[in-house]
């Protein structure tokens, strides 16, 4: 059901989603191809903000809220995009086995996880957490 904790929630993770996405760019390596990498990490944040943040905007307190949401956003960004990247070896018939493929998304999660640690993705994360729990909490207790 719509409310308005969870279309506060989902604004602003996409947007957080968003941003990240354009801060990592600069940390990867050059001649990478970032395809879609701003529309899906914004996406994730979508859909982590409304089935994570929005469900317990209310319920706890801001900090709480906007580090959960994020943190959420952020494992599942890379749990998404290590199978992203696998299934283009996969089709690519890069790689033999099912196992071999698990560990190659996995290992390219928690490479882009290492682009995570750069300040600027940092502060971004960490800023976002706090207003978006505000935001989601004070949607959450005026509106819903």
């Amino acid at each position: 059901m719509i409310s308005s904790n969870k279309l506060v929630a989902a604004s602003c993770l996409a947007i957080i989603g968003g941003l990240v996405a354009e801060f990592v760019k600069p940390q990867m390596p050059e001649g990478s191809n970032f395809g879609h990498m701003t529309l899906i990490s914004a996406g994730v944040g979508l859909v982590v903000g409304w089935r994570v943040m929005g469900k317990r905007a209310g319920r706890s307190g801001s900090l709480e809220l906007g580090l959960v949401g994020v943190a959420a956003m952020v494992f599942w960004g890379l749990v998404l995009f290590g199978l992203i990247e696998m299934f283009r070896l996969a089709m690519r018939r890069r790689l033999d086995e099912p196992v071999e493929a698990m560990e190659r998304a996995v290992t390219v999660a928690l490479e882009y996880g290492v682009y995570l640690l750069h300040p600027n993705v940092l502060i971004t994360l960490a800023v976002g957490a706090v207003i978006s729990g505000i935001f989601t909490n004070f949607a959450a207790r005026n509106w819903g």
